[in-house]
């Protein structure tokens, strides 16, 4: 059976693989701006990823915030720090996000699941 963050990322490859397989110059720009803006910079990855993660809470989009979270967990974020960081993406996008907020920790169990902690 084929868990979780398994599917999400298995899904995401096959259809960025197919979008950018069309050879559109502003999907690729895009996509690779995406990429950059989160590299080492003045502000460090895992920040940069909480940051991504805030963002994507409070604009509800359930697969940014999948992303950003395993992002944050492969940056070595632990479960005090992304949750800390649900809080303050929860109020800021106030109690509409409650329902992303019970994902996020849904899929926050399944990736240290999928690593056996």
């Amino acid at each position: 059976m084929i868990n979780k963050v398994d599917e999400f990322n298995s899904y995401r490859q096959q259809m960025n693989d197919k979008i950018l397989g069309e050879n559109n110059k502003v999907l690729k720009r895009i996509f690779n701006l995406d990429t950059n803006a989160f590299t080492e910079g003045a502000l460090d990855k895992k920040t940069k990823e909480l940051l991504g993660l805030v963002a994507s809470v409070v604009l509800r989009c359930d697969d940014c915030v999948k992303y950003h979270l395993e992002s944050s967990y492969k940056q070595g974020v632990n479960r005090d720090e992304v949750m800390e960081t649900l809080s303050i993406g929860t109020l800021i996008g106030g109690t509409i996000v409650i329902p992303h907020l019970r994902r996020a920790y849904e899929y926050w169990e399944a990736l240290e699941e999928a690593k056996g902690e």
